[in-house]
C-alpha cells in the first residue's frame, strides 16, 4: 500500500522538523544566532491517468486525470536574518551591529569567518578577538596603558591612554555584507563561511552605504521567539501522530485483506 510509504516520509519530515525548532530552542541565549526553518516540499506523482489525455476515439479529453503523491521530502532548512533585540552589557568590548552586517573574524587557518555575535574581549596581546580568541578582522590592538576605549557608531575605535587625556584612534571596524546572508554557511561558534549562494561579501564602514551602525556595550540577542517554536513544536508533534496513524490504518487494512477467504 502506498499510504505506508507516504506516511513513513511525513514521520521522517516532521522528524527534521522537529530537530530544527529544538536548536532554535535550545540557542535562545545564544548571541547573535538567527533562527532556522524546516522547508519542504511534495515529491514525485505517480500518473494512473495524464490530464488532458485522450478518454475515447471521438477526441474527448480527460479533465482531471489520476496522479498519485508518493509524500514529503525536506527542500531546505533556511535561515531568518532579522534583527534580533538588543541588549545592554555594560562591558566596553561589547558591540552589537544594528542593522545590516556581518564582523569579520580571521581563523587559524587564515580564511575569513563572519558573526554577529558581537560579544567580544581582549587577549594577552592586547588584540581585540571572539570569545573563542578569534582576531577580528582588520585586526585591532588596544593599547597596554589605555584606561578607557570608545567605539563610535561606524566603527572607529579611539583609546585614552593614562597621562593623556586626548583619545587616539587606533583602529576601523569594518562590516561584510551578502546579497544573501541566508545561504552562509554555518560553521558553528556564531561563525560563517561564504559560499557560492551568499555571494561574495561587501565590505565597508558601518553606517555607511546601508550597513548597520555600532553600539558599545550592547550585544544582539538571538532572534529565537519561544512562543513561536513551541507552537510549531506542537504543530509538528501532532503532525507526525496523524502519520503514525496513517500506518496503523494501513496495518489494519492490509490485515482485514489478509483475512479474507
Amino acid at each position: 500500500m502506498r499510504s505506508l510509504f507516504i506516511a513513513a516520509t511525513g514521520m521522517e519530515a516532521q522528524q527534521l522538523n522537529v530537530e530544527v525548532i529544538s536548536h532554535n530552542i535550545a540557542n535562545m541565549n545564544t548571541v547573535g544566532f538567527k533562527r532556522q526553518r524546516a522547508e519542504f516540499q511534495d515529491m514525485l506523482y505517480q500518473t494512473m491517468e495524464r490530464p488532458g489525455a485522450s478518454s475515447s476515439a471521438a477526441g474527448n479529453i480527460l479533465p482531471l486525470g489520476i496522479q498519485i503523491g508518493v509524500g514529503v521530502r525536506a527542500d531546505a532548512v533556511g535561515r531568518l536574518t532579522e534583527q534580533g533585540n538588543i541588549a545592554n552589557t555594560g562591558n566596553s568590548y561589547d558591540i552589537a551591529i544594528s542593522g545590516r552586517g556581518y564582523l569579520q573574524v580571521t581563523l587559524p587557518s587564515g580564511s575569513t569567518a563572519y558573526t554577529r555575535a558581537g560579544n567580544l574581549a581582549v587577549n594577552a596581546d592586547g588584540q581585540l578577538v571572539t570569545a573563542d580568541g578569534y582576531l577580528i578582522e582588520p585586526a585591532i590592538t588596544i593599547p597596554q596603558d589605555a584606561v578607557a576605549v570608545t567605539i563610535t557608531r561606524d566603527g572607529v575605535v579611539e583609546a585614552t591612554t593614562s597621562g593623556n587625556a586626548v583619545p587616539q584612534q587606533i583602529g576601523q571596524i569594518e562590516l561584510a555584507a551578502f546579497i544573501n546572508p541566508a545561504g552562509l554557511e554555518a560553521l558553528g561558534d556564531n561563525l560563517f563561511m561564504e559560499t557560492p549562494a551568499s555571494g561574495a561579501p561587501n565590505v565597508s564602514t558601518p553606517g555607511t552605504d546601508g550597513f548597520g551602525q555600532l553600539m558599545q556595550g550592547f550585544v544582539e540577542t538571538s532572534n529565537v521567539n519561544a512562543v513561536e517554536e513551541i507552537s510549531a513544536l506542537i504543530i509538528a508533534q501532532r503532525a507526525y501522530e496523524m502519520n503514525s496513524r496513517v500506518i496503523t490504518a494501513s496495518d489494519e487494512m492490509l490485515q482485514a485483506a489478509a483475512q479474507l477467504r
